[in-house]
């Protein structure tokens, strides 16, 4: 069962996993690099991340995938590139990784994209018993819109998981 979420604090998809965390009182945490740096500065002190003693951003995204036991990828391309390319890689060698991506285009012939999303993301944590889980995809530079995409995806997520029989958008 789900108890923690890590992330490395960027902006984007990282952070919509730790706000989420925050917002349903989830335990969270992760590694972040030295002098807690993202895109907009120095990562706020109200998330509970662990410094490293380096600053590079592949280190700190090893760390996350070694430290959970499991990955969810969330962008809003089927496509990755730069870190989130280099997190995808990293997971699928050393440990289960699921990305789940922006389909809007695809709900036009299948209306039940969300739902399936959604039953994609439960059967990943409920088949590799993930407990800590490390959240992760582009910043928000990148992907513009990609910190309210993640954000609405966990919060889907949180009310399946109250409520199995809820459709999401219900």
């Amino acid at each position: 069962m789900l108890h923690k979420l890590i992330t490395g604090g960027q902006t984007g998809a990282d952070r919509a996993g730790l706000d989420f965390a925050i917002e349903t009182g989830l335990e969270h945490g992760g590694y972040v690099p030295r002098g807690r740096k993202a895109e907009d500065g120095r990562i706020d002190d109200r998330y509970n991340l662990v410094e490293l003693s380096t600053s590079s951003y592949p280190a700190r995204t090893r760390r996350n995938i070694e430290e959970s036991d499991g990955t969810v990828i969330f962008s809003l391309n089927r496509r990755l590139s730069g870190g989130t390319k280099l997190t995808l890689d990293l997971a699928n060698k050393l440990g289960p990784v699921l990305h789940i991506y922006d389909t809007r285009k695809e709900r036009i012939s299948n209306p039940d994209s969300l739902r399936l999303e959604i039953q994609a993301l439960i059967e990943f944590l409920c088949s590799n018993k993930i407990e800590i889980l490390n959240v992760a995809g582009p910043r928000e530079s990148k992907e513009p819109g990609v910190y309210d995409w993640t954000l609405t995806k966990l919060r889907f997520l949180n009310c399946r998981a109250r409520d199995p029989q809820k459709q999401p958008g219900e």
